[in-house]
């Protein structure tokens, strides 16, 4: 069974930036897999940031050019890089398989952008 620990969230001021960390543990799998989700008050969860089968990253248009992920294969361990950060980023970020089959939700991390 994958078990996945999201960190990293804070309160952050608009124009801020986080790294959110994915760190993933249980059954072999592959962390290329793996995307960004998040969930804002009142919203269903939306994929943020997502690989392609091709090996490229496709980013939802609200954060293209902003986010950007890396992954660490070794330590099974995905970052969210998120740069000029906005008050409608705020939201609960996880992490989760994106190319397959959901695996069970993390706590998630909270991410707060406001003055």
């Amino acid at each position: 069974q994958v078990q996945f620990v999201e960190s990293g969230g804070d309160l952050v001021q608009p124009g801020g930036s986080l790294r959110l960390s994915c760190a993933a543990s249980g059954s072999i799998f592959n962390i290329y897999s793996l995307g960004w989700y998040r969930q804002a008050p009142g919203k269903q969860r939306e994929l943020v940031a997502a690989p392609t089968r091709s090996g490229s990253t496709n980013y939802a248009d609200s954060v293209k050019g902003r986010f950007t992920i890396s992954r660490d294969n070794a330590k099974k361990t995905m970052y969210l890089q998120m740069n000029s950060l906005k008050t409608e980023d705020t939201a609960v970020y996880y992490c989760n398989v994106a190319l397959g089959s959901w695996r069970s939700w993390g706590q998630g991390t909270q991410v707060t952008v406001s003055s």
